[in-house]
């Protein structure tokens, strides 16, 4: 870390300077987050990343999970470089979109056809458009606490206060944003994560109106709540049986879990799949895969699925380097990825006992996040939006966050680790070896706060 008085001098200036240009000076609300100050980058190289004061951390924030691959390798490098002697924008066809598909149909059962996007945003519309056009039923059923991007539809239920979370039989259908069509709320049906009597009442209530059941398979964004035995066997039981599709959210679990994704580690089949991050390792790009019979109203026209963008061919040829980088990986993947993130679970956890932190990580490793816990909370892992709410302190975390990051240590705003390709066991170590005095200055001063 730089020895300047702040560390940050240059990262607050820009913020300041971007403030008067950029809207909120950031182009992502959650980017706000950050304390001190939203930071700003220079470059970054494997599992390092270095802002514009000179600052280097061991980055677990990782692209927001996009950056599987490390940061700026080089073979992606060339890539990008040698389509872009060729072209970046055609808005028409190339061989790339074949050998992408192809691909992806390789690496995932259920992807039997496929549609290119720029966003997993764009792709989860696109999946909820196709499931309504496909069963000429109009309700959505998703889980409390599971992200679907930021549009109108993503983010029905997803983190609501605990004043307005509803009832435990009808979670609350809000929505965090102000501006959004408002009888779109009325077009979701929201049930209890990790709650298999729950999900098969809801969807008893509902009968025959339910287009599909939209799941992140490892939630993720919330606490990293894996699922129960079970879960995932039911909803696919329970899609069959009411003639709805089942929609797994993979912008965040697809290729980091391995070649087939959370499905594959899992042991389920989808009809759709939303694929993002990873796919593209950081460049704009998603894609929707699933069912070839699921994609005939696609096909036929009958479902609008346009993009000027869409299969860009500079982001075709980043995610083809990207798959080959998966696919290389072998059938092993993703079991290094999950023991490094043990190893530093495990690291993490010893640190918090030995300086009285009520820190308690939770996931499989490859990702994990960083429960912190309120005061008389209970111990045991959190397998419920709300019982993540009612448990993990997030301001103490942000202080924490903050002490780690001081001590070059990046991990994300919300409490999520992510491993990469280029993360070894020599950055474990270190990373454990710079956490120590992060934790020591935590528990000496969060008293006082």
């Amino acid at each position: 870390m730089n020895d300047s008085v702040d560390p940050f001098e240059k990262s607050r200036a820009l913020f300041e300077r971007s403030q008067q240009a950029v809207a909120g000076g950031v182009n992502s609300g959650i980017r706000k987050m950050e304390a001190p100050v939203p930071l700003f980058f220079s470059h970054g190289k494997g599992s390092r990343l270095f802002d514009v004061d000179g600052n280097e951390y061991i980055d677990f924030q990782i692209g927001q999970g996009a950056i599987l691959y490390g940061h700026a390798p080089e073979g992606m490098a060339d890539a990008l470089a040698a389509q872009a002697r060729l072209g970046v924008h055609w808005a028409a066809q190339s061989e790339l979109e074949c050998e992408v598909a192809e691909r992806l149909q390789k690496m995932i059962p259920s992807a039997e056809r496929v549609r290119f996007n720029s966003s997993a945003t764009e792709v989860v519309t696109a999946a909820f458009r196709i499931a309504r056009a496909h069963t000429g039923r109009k309700l959505i059923l998703k889980f409390e606490g599971h992200y679907h991007g930021w549009a109108d539809e993503g983010l029905v239920g997803f983190a609501p206060p605990a004043d307005r979370w509803g009832t435990e039989d009808e979670p609350t259908r809000l929505h965090p944003s102000a501006g959004v069509i408002e009888s779109v709320l009325g077009q979701f049906v929201v049930a209890r994560w990790n709650d298999i009597g729950h999900l098969r009442r809801r969807v008893a209530q509902y009968r025959g109106q339910i287009a599909a059941i939209v799941c992140e398979p490892c939630c993720c964004n919330t606490s990293c709540m894996e699922p129960e035995p079970g879960l995932l066997a039911a909803i696919r039981e329970l899609c069959d049986a009411e003639g709805a599709l089942m929609i797994a959210d993979e912008t965040i679990t697809g290729f980091r879990f391995g070649a087939a994704g959370a499905q594959g580690y899992y042991g389920v089949d989808p009809d759709l799949t939303v694929l993002g991050k990873a796919i593209g390792g950081g460049v704009p790009f998603a894609a929707l895969a699933g069912r070839a019979a699921v994609f005939e109203s696609v096909i036929s026209g009958k479902v609008v699925h346009a993009g000027t963008l869409n299969g860009n061919p500079l982001c075709l040829a980043a995610s083809r380097w990207c798959l080959d980088r998966v696919l290389s990986a072998g059938p092993l993947h993703p079991a290094p990825l999950n023991l490094l993130g043990r190893s530093l679970m495990n690291g993490l956890s010893e640190l918090a006992a030995r300086y009285g932190v009520p820190l308690r990580p939770q996931g499989p490793g490859l990702v994990f996040h960083s429960t912190m816990l309120k005061q008389d909370a209970p111990e045991g892992p959190i397998l419920a939006y709300r019982e993540y709410a009612r448990r993990h302190d997030a301001p103490r975390w942000a202080h924490l966050r903050r002490c780690l990051l001081e001590r070059g240590v990046r991990a994300i705003e919300r409490g999520l680790w992510f491993m990469s390709f280029a993360h070894t066991e020599e950055d474990i170590v270190e990373t454990l070896h710079r956490a120590e005095p992060a934790f020591a200055k935590h528990a000496a001063e969060w008293p006082l706060l």
